[in-house]
Parts: C-alpha cells; structure tokens; sequence
C-alpha cells in the first residue's frame, strides 16, 4: 500500500464521523482475505475441507490489531 493511500485512511478516520467503521471493515476483511488464502493452501496441501465458518473461528482480535498497524 502507498504512503498516499495510507495517509488519506489517516484523514478519513480523523476527520470523517464513521470512519472508523469503515477502517474496521476494510482491516476484518484484509485479514479475513489472508487467513481464507492461507487455510485454503494448508487444506490442500493436507488433503482435507476448509469451511468459512473454521477460518473465522480463528481470528482473534489481537490479529486485527495486527493488520489495523500494518494498514496504517
């Protein structure tokens, strides 16, 4: 992500009421992106099913901590 993009998230949050919201959603659904590619390459790899539901039962809120560092 370029530093222009980062920075008008920076403002968006600041300044926009609901911003934060909307940072919320794009960082869940970053990280929920990742974990759902990643799951999908161990299944196959295992030889076993991968379901929505197992990959959003593993994300932990420090997670998205995580990626909301990452994306700013």
């Amino acid at each position: 992500m370029s530093w222009l993009w980062r920075m008008m998230l920076v403002v968006a949050v600041a300044l926009i009421p609901g911003a934060f919201v909307l940072l919320l959603a794009y960082v869940a659904s970053r990280t929920l992106c990742e974990r759902w590619r990643l799951a999908q390459v161990q299944a196959q790899s295992n030889g076993t099913p991968i379901s929505f539901r197992d990959v959003v039962a593993t994300l932990e809120l420090k997670d998205l901590v995580r990626q909301a560092r990452a994306a700013l």
